[in-house]
């Protein structure tokens, strides 16, 4: 005796899903981390609220977790990843010249005290990243002391 059309409709639509998120496993994503030549000269206590909060995007040394390889998040996250490198990313921070280290130590000050760095989305999962005020007060100490 056949099953009846009304009950064969979830498990069609679940083995429909199951397979689409297979498929998107398949699609590539650049999840790299370049050799980290350089790195930014900062005191220690700046370096460890730095590399807790600002490093998994702003670096080459980013911390890729477990859903950093599950499509579709997968895709977010390196494209998040790609344009933190792209604004600001330390790893590089000696080959910058003057200007341009002056402009981000600018920036990084402007993104504290508007409490917009590091992103909402990214402490909801990485509480350890999320920066109180005395790591607030300390980078923007250091990034106003460099300018």
């Amino acid at each position: 005796m056949s099953e009846p059309r009304a009950r064969r409709w979830p498990r069609v639509l679940l083995l429909a899903f199951l397979l689409v998120a297979a498929l998107l496993q398949l699609v590539p994503v650049e999840r790299g981390n370049p050799a980290v030549q350089t790195d930014v000269a900062a005191p220690s206590d700046v370096d460890v609220v730095l590399r807790r909060a600002c490093y998994d995007c702003h670096s080459n040394e980013t911390r890729w977790p477990w859903y950093g390889y599950v499509a579709p998040v997968s895709w977010l996250l390196a494209r998040h990843v790609k344009k933190g490198r792209a604004d600001l990313n330390f790893s590089e921070w000696p080959a910058l010249d003057f200007e341009l280290q002056s402009l981000a130590l600018r920036d990084i000050e402007e993104q504290i005290v508007q409490e917009k760095m590091p992103l909402g989305s990214y402490t909801r999962l990485h509480r350890d990243a999320t920066l109180t005020r005395s790591g607030r007060d300390l980078l923007l100490e250091w990034a106003r002391s460099q300018r």
